[in-house]
């Protein structure tokens, strides 16, 4: 039981980082010099890091939730 634990630990933390890597290569494409008065300094870097970190959590989350839930579906039939 501890094992199956570790590996779903593994998967999840694996798909975050993938999640939030994927968010930050979207982001990429994002116009912030229309929002930002410093588009290339460190404190728009950080924004740009902290936003791609929050959407891939969300997404990783969501993705996470819909493997428990589409598991769970197995105890119905």
């Amino acid at each position: 039981m501890e094992y199956s634990f570790a590996v779903n630990s593994l998967i999840y933390i694996l798909m975050a980082l993938i999640c939030i890597g994927f968010s930050w290569w979207a982001l990429q494409q994002f116009r912030f010099d229309l929002f930002l008065k410093n588009p290339k300094s460190a404190q728009a870097k950080a924004l740009q890091i902290l936003l791609s970190i929050a959407l891939g959590y969300e997404a990783a989350r969501f993705l996470v939730d819909y493997f428990n839930w589409s598991a769970m579906l197995k105890g119905m039939f």
